[in-house]
């Protein structure tokens, strides 16, 4: 339960005073009144004669223990609850029925409508929404679940486990499923799913020789859209079968795509309920960047079974237990699935220009969180990728054999668990005999570590000496950090691009191609050493830090050109374009000329150019860091319109100097054919659009003809939208047609009208924020749907810099009043639109004054939600 400040503590924790061992529920579906009727076996554990059961906006009808109706004296009903007094001292039964309203739940947690569909989303939360339960992930149940509702209404009857009666219900137009799932689970895994949905089905046969049934359900005539996600489903689980030796345990695998969600998908036991852009896919309607989207999501959600469902979190401060390691697990096959490189360098993308800023901010926590007020605003980048990283520097400290070892030992002692970070690291402590108190700061401490790298090379003593040091910003709560264990995997690179020899290592620990940094201060010698060696550091970005290095310019070009490790290539390239940017917002910001070096830009098209490199890997190096990516590593006074002067003149540079050369690499990209989102055809697509993308960015005639063309040549979702990107991007008059020939086209698709009501918002001119609030009120858009609010209010606020964060404060003032207008309809949505002011102290002074008070306005409104009132909260600070 919350404590009188709101707040939930770890170190409060204690188990359930009692134990729901099964749980038989009855539900009688209708739009506006569904009845459930809750049958729970429940067992004594803490020695309590008051049962607390948590519920929120359900009606009571009846409620009966041991099949006698109790005196209302027994029982009070509050907004969040059920209290019961006087309850066996022994095994008993509960039986309650609610009556809910699922068309009325705009909120999309429990049961509710989406486009005449009941589904669930009961993660974090939600089940109380249903009825009255102890509602927290240590509660493990076996659950049967009886669903009834008209055929002609819902022909579909769907929830978790296998299907063991079906039928139709005499004397009526009424049918029934019953559903078993013989494995206990928390009630956030349960799940409900009604409706008239389109099928596909297929079979897996697991290692064992068990055959499993597999359907996707989603609206009719959409079928063809799932082939993809169907394909992606059976690679994942032949890839855990042979990655973690997990196969699947019931007889049905089933996901349903529904198109109002909060989340992108849910992990529901056997019965995966996922936002429909997570499932539909093909060439006309998504994108490159979809079907990996699909692919990866698929698979996060279905490793889940084992790492989430079989084994479960003790309480939702080790969500990261679940939701890290399964990041870990489904970025790790698709670096199987297509390029290992490109892998790693999109992950990281995502976790500097997502979770970085939140380390940042008021908003920082720990991987692990020691308290949290509104669970649900925990869902976080921390969580989620940081967690991620955390596990990939594990299997970096034990080793790849000691990894397995350690997942082997966790899967064998908790199968059927909820446990905590303890339990798992204590798992390949143990498998690996390796001391791992220390790399236990990784989920106690919040904020991104700073590692400092400097290098001297005696030539007559021939020794190479690396010093590191590492540090740690404060965050809220946590002042001073204690030295954590970083792995830094390096290498040593020779003046003539070879990796360099030596002969010994002292002062530090050393595994292969690993530096053990421990201490706040090590200092490294390196003996043998034949030259001067330019140190290739954090390789494969081994550690979730930031790297700050004496490399000199030259340093830096020769790792671009030379380095064996494609990631330090691409960091290379990505600290060369960051300083020049910072360097080139400082002049912009008092009107000076802004220096290029030419070099860099030859050097990254060279790169561009060379065939022997895959092609996605040349796409990535020729991405400059983005706008909010140099706010990042400006850090404070930062002057949004400054850094798009920058990254606009650096663009425009590039394409000065080498415009034709990107063009002919645009037009080099093989064409034509039967479309395939496999790897290599998408890394050609990938590095087509980004040439052109250069290409254009000084407004060249040609290359902006090129561009038009493009888009209205393309036979494939990824070119036309990279057309257009460019275009809307770029601001360029063109924008116009080419938008409103692309909504003439989609305009009865609504997944397609996301991406434009997104390439509308991301338009980088005054008049933006104009034609935002004007599509509001299209036809199109609709405040109940979450994907349609993040395609054109998440796009404005979170990638459109210059305009969200206008010198008027008219971008925060907007997105204040948006946020006030949904919270009462949607709060999940509407916190996680909060959280785009996360960087606002960064500012320089006059932005920053204007968002304090856009959000102080925010946080004088009555009424708010939890989930509101806690972002802003600890916005503020």
């Amino acid at each position: 339960m919350k404590t009188e400040d709101t707040q939930i503590r770890l170190k409060d924790y204690r188990p359930p005073d009692f134990a729901i061992d099964t749980v038989h529920l009855d539900f009688r579906l209708a739009p506006r009144a569904t009845a459930v009727t809750a049958t729970l076996a429940l067992r004594p554990t803490g020695g309590s004669s008051e049962l607390k059961l948590d519920g929120d906006e359900l009606t009571l009808v009846s409620i009966a223990i041991d099949g006698e109706s109790l005196d209302p004296a027994r029982y009070q009903v509050s907004a969040d609850g059920l209290v019961i007094s006087e309850v066996p001292d022994q095994p008993f039964e509960l039986k309650i029925t609610t009556e809910i309203d699922p068309t009325g739940n705009t909120k999309l947690m429990g049961l509710f409508r989406s486009g005449g569909t009941y589904c669930t989303q009961c993660e974090a939360e939600g089940f109380r929404r249903i009825t009255y339960f102890l509602d927290r992930p240590d509660v493990l149940s076996v659950y049967t679940t009886r669903i009834e509702a008209p055929v002609s209404e819902a022909p579909v009857l769907l929830a978790n486990g296998n299907m063991i009666d079906s039928g139709q219900v005499e004397g009526s137009d009424r049918h029934f499923a019953v559903w078993h799932d013989p494995f206990p689970k928390p009630a956030y895994l349960f799940a409900v799913v009604g409706g008239d949905l389109g099928l596909i089905t297929d079979r897996f046969t697991t290692a064992s020789g068990r055959a499993v049934e597999l359907r996707i359900y989603c609206e009719h005539g959409k079928q063809d859209q799932c082939a993809y996600a169907m394909d992606a489903l059976k690679r994942s689980m032949r890839w855990d079968e042979q990655a973690y030796g997990r196969e699947y345990d019931l007889d049905i695998f089933m996901i349903v795509a529904v198109s109002d969600f909060n989340m992108g998908a849910m992990e529901n036991k056997g019965l995966n309920i996922f936002n429909d852009q997570l499932v539909l896919a093909d060439p006309e309607t998504a994108t490159d960047l979809d079907f990996a989207r699909v692919e990866a999501v698929i698979a996060h959600e279905y490793f889940h079974n084992w790492t989430g469902n079989r084994i479960t979190c003790r309480d939702w401060f080790q969500l990261c237990l679940k939701e890290g390691l399964t990041v870990y697990r489904d970025q790790e096959f698709t670096a199987d699935m297509r390029s290992r490189p490109v892998k790693r360098i999109a992950d990281v993308r995502a976790l500097r220009a997502r979770q970085f800023p939140e380390d940042a901010s008021p908003l920082a926590h720990p991987v692990r969180p020691q308290t949290y007020s509104e669970i649900s605003n925990f869902y976080t980048p921390t969580v989620y990728e940081k967690g991620a990283e955390v596990i990939r520097m594990l299997r970096a400290i034990v080793g790849q054999d000691g990894f397995r070892a350690g997942m082997d030992l966790y899967f064998e002692r908790h199968d059927g668990e909820a446990v905590t970070i303890e339990d798992f690291v204590a798992a390949f402590s143990d498998a690996s005999n390796t001391d791992l108190e220390q790399f236990m700061l990784w989920y106690r401490q919040a904020g991104t570590p700073v590692v400092a790298a400097r290098g001297r090379y005696d030539r007559r003593a021939r020794t190479y000496t690396l010093d590191l040091e590492q540090s740690c910003p404060p965050t809220p709560g946590q002042a001073v950090k204690q030295a954590m264990h970083i792995p830094v995997r390096f290498g040593l690179i020779g003046p003539n691009g070879e990796e360099a020899s030596f002969e010994a290592a002292r002062g530090a620990s050393i595994d292969g191609d690993i530096i053990h940094l421990t201490q706040e201060r090590q200092s490294i010698v390196f003996e043998g050493v034949a030259s001067r060696p330019v140190p290739s550091l954090m390789r494969g970005f081994s550690a979730p830090v930031r790297l700050m290095s004496d490399f000199t310019g030259s340093d830096l070009l020769f790792l671009l050109r030379a380095d064996s490790d494609p990631f330090s290539r691409w960091q290379a390239a990505q600290t060369i374009g960051t300083d020049t940017l910072k360097q080139g917002a400082v002049q912009a910001a008092r009107g000076e000329p802004i220096d290029v070096d030419p070099e860099f830009v030859d050097a990254l098209v060279e790169i561009a150019e060379n065939e022997d490199i895959e092609s996605a890997f040349r796409a990535q190096i020729l991405q400059l860091p983005g706008e909010a990516d140099i706010a990042r590593e400006i850090g404070r006074d930062v002057d949004p319109d400054a850094i798009a002067a920058s990254r606009n003149h650096l663009r425009a540079r590039i394409a000065d100097r080498a415009g034709e050369r990107l063009l002919r690499i645009h037009q080099a990209q093989p064409g034509g054919g039967p479309y395939s989102p496999d790897a290599e055809a998408a890394g050609r697509r990938a590095l087509a659009n980004t040439a052109l993308d250069l290409a254009t960015a000084n407004g060249e005639v040609s290359a902006l003809r090129r561009t038009v063309e493009a888009f209205h040549s393309a036979d494939n979702m990824t070119a036309r939208a990279g057309a257009l990107a460019i275009l809307a991007g770029g601001a360029f008059a063109e924008r116009v047609a080419a938008l409103e020939t692309f909504f003439q086209r989609y305009q009865d698709n609504p997944l397609v009208l996301d991406k434009w009501l997104m390439f509308e918002a991301m338009v980088p001119a005054h008049e933006t924020l104009d034609r935002v609030r004007a599509l509001i009120d299209h036809p199109v858009f609709s405040l109940t749907n979450p994907n349609r609010v993040r395609a054109l209010i998440g796009s404005f606020a979170n990638a459109n810099q210059t305009q969200f964060n206008r010198r008027d404060g008219a971008g925060y003032d907007f997105l204040a009043d948006f946020v006030i207008g949904l919270d009462a309809r949607n709060p999940q949505t509407a916190a996680r639109l909060l959280v785009s002011f996360r960087s606002w102290r960064a500012l320089e002074s006059g932005r920053r004054g204007l968002a304090e008070r856009a959000l102080k306005r925010v946080a004088e409104r009555d009424g708010l939600s939890p989930d509101v009132r806690d972002i802003i909260t600890r916005t503020l600070g």
